[in-house]
């Protein structure tokens, strides 16, 4: 009778250690014959909390200066050929700096404040070349700024673009949790107080601007206004400028700040309009349904048939 109490397969008693090995191998296979693709995302399915297992991806750059650690690539990319253009322009303009002419106050300052006019397509007047030698380095740097702008412009559609598909983007993570509704309240971005604080900001230069030339230029208010808007908008007349080293002081960072916030004004302009059309289209995709025509349309083959890899087409 305990023949029949006994079970009719005899089972192996499986050391724990063993069955821990044997899921530890298997698990390592399977993290071997995962190998993501370099243009697939990373996803929860991927065995990556593993410290051991290398991607192919590389390790970010780390930026040995603290404060540039997080900035945006373009951004840094940017503000290094910024640099180098002011560094290079300040020293060539300060060794010909005797074949220029007009009211000189200081050396490196006038190079500076020479550059920095030059850069921002302001052109004053007050400094101008008087040699060959001067004239063709000016036509140097004025193409080179233009570049330098033009580059800048670049970035910075580059970043509209960034931000659409970013945006996009996430329409579409949200809509697996949450209704359209919650989408777009989700998505409502803070550009709108952006630009009113940009526009702040740059309502402050200006006031900061004729403040500084009616104390320290002696200009009547009317004419101190009238040359910070053609400066800012880097019309520069020429018949109103900076004269004393204090004031060429206070333009070199003055005109740098007021025409890029005037720039990133305009920057975030296009881009709330661009966001506020985008946004349209993230609802129209959200809530329109499939239809029928849709869906013969997405029959490629005709076959009647719509397959998983035909439907993510």
């Amino acid at each position: 009778m305990s023949n029949h109490s006994a079970p009719l397969l005899a089972r192996e008693h499986i050391d724990p250690m063993d069955q821990d090995l044997n899921q530890n191998s298997l698990t390592s296979s399977r993290k071997r014959r995962l190998r993501r693709c370099r243009s697939a995302p990373r996803g929860d399915c991927m065995y990556n909390d593993d410290e051991d297992v290398k991607t192919d991806e590389p390790p970010p750059h780390r930026s040995i200066i603290p404060m540039f650690r997080d900035l945006n690539p373009n951004l840094r990319e940017v503000i290094l050929f910024f640099v180098l253009y002011l560094t290079t322009g300040t020293l060539c303009f300060y060794l010909v700096r005797n074949q220029i002419s007009g009211n000189k106050t200081n050396g490196v300052l006038d190079a500076v404040y020479f550059c920095v006019v030059t850069m921002t397509t302001v052109g004053y007047g007050d400094l101008v070349p008087s040699s060959s030698t001067s004239r063709l380095l000016a036509c140097a740097f004025v193409f080179s700024g233009m570049v330098l702008v033009g580059h800048l412009l670049s970035r910075a559609a580059d970043y509209l673009v960034e931000r659409q598909e970013t945006l996009l983007a996430k329409a579409f993570d949200l809509r697996k949790t949450v209704g359209p509704t919650e989408i777009l309240k989700e998505l409502h971005t803070k550009l709108r107080h952006k630009c009113y604080v940009t526009f702040l900001v740059l309502v402050v230069l200006v006031l900061v601007g004729t403040i500084f030339l009616v104390m320290f230029e002696k200009m009547p208010v009317i004419e101190a206004f009238y040359c910070v808007c053609s400066t800012v908008t880097t019309l520069g007349y020429g018949d109103r400028s900076f004269n004393s080293g204090t004031g060429r002081l206070f333009a070199v960072f003055w005109i740098l700040t007021s025409t890029i916030c005037l720039a990133q004004f305009f920057l975030y302009v296009a881009e709330l309009n661009a966001e506020t059309k985008q946004r349209e289209l993230v609802k129209w995709v959200l809530t329109r349904r499939i239809t029928n025509n849709d869906l013969e349309a997405a029959d490629l083959d005709g076959d009647g048939v719509i397959s998983c890899g035909v439907y993510i087409i």
